[in-house]
């Protein structure tokens, strides 16, 4: 039995994600990143988490190539960013306020928090690829996160 795509799409979108935003080094030391909804943790002993990446994003070669990525968790301010990095521009890190963690990848100003990870298995899912990472460095921020639900971005209401 196959499910139609269009009520696949439109129930997936019940579920309501935090943004992220993976980053990577390419080869010649630039900068890559794309906005990310698909991203969970896996385990806590060890610390790993897991990312997926569409085979025709525009990252995904980089990525394939990459041992080591971060996830920067997008507060409630970063619409624009999570815009941006989504977009199919040249230059996604132009006048992008960052630092570069450990393996230096970027971790992106203002983030509600941050991961660095190092790859230690992609999967092939579909239209996808899973990729896991071991958790070598992380950081919390306050403030609320940017959601995304209903193909829209949304905000945390507190009861």
């Amino acid at each position: 039995m196959s499910i139609d795509p269009k009520l696949f799409r439109t129930v997936l979108g019940r579920f309501a994600s935090g943004i992220t935003v993976i980053t990577v080094v390419d080869a010649a030391g630039r900068d890559h990143g794309m906005t990310v909804s698909a991203f969970s943790s896996v385990s806590l002993d060890p610390p790993i988490v897991l990312v997926c990446i569409d085979n025709d994003a525009t990252m995904a070669p980089v990525m394939d190539q990459a041992t080591t990525f971060a996830v920067n968790i997008l507060s409630e301010e970063q619409t624009a960013l999570s815009q941006r990095f989504a977009s199919r521009i040249d230059d996604r890190f132009a006048e992008v306020a960052c630092t570069h963690g450990a393996h230096g990848t970027a971790l992106l100003d203002g983030a509600l928090a941050t991961l660095e990870c190092r790859i230690v298995q992609r999967i092939p899912a579909g239209d996808h690829v899973i990729v896991l990472g071991a958790v070598e460095q992380a950081a919390a921020h306050e403030g609320a996160p940017l959601l995304y639900f209903r193909s829209g971005y949304a905000q945390l209401t507190r009861g």
